[in-house]
C-alpha cells in the first residue's frame, strides 16, 4: 500500500484528516484534563499509567471515560 502526500489528497479527504485529528485532540485533552484535576481516589488505577493509556487513539480516553474513573 503506497502513502499519498498530502499534496495528492483530494480536499474532503484533507478534511476528513483534519476533522478526526481535532476529534482525537479533543478527546486526549478533555481526558488528560479530567485526570490532573482528579484526585487519585477516584481513579482506577495509577494516575501515570491512564495518563499513558489516554495517548492511543480513540480508544484511550473513551476506555478512560469508561473504566478509568469511579463514580
Amino acid at each position: 500500500m503506497r502513502t499519498k502526500s498530502w499534496r495528492r489528497l483530494t480536499d474532503s479527504q484533507k478534511a476528513a484528516i483534519l476533522v478526526l485529528a481535532s476529534v482525537q485532540l479533543s478527546l486526549a485533552v478533555s481526558a488528560w484534563t479530567d485526570l490532573a484535576f482528579r484526585p487519585a481516589e477516584q481513579v482506577r488505577g495509577s494516575k501515570a499509567r491512564w495518563a499513558a493509556i489516554i495517548a492511543v487513539n480513540f480508544i484511550g480516553p473513551a476506555l478512560y471515560f469508561v473504566r478509568g474513573r469511579r463514580r
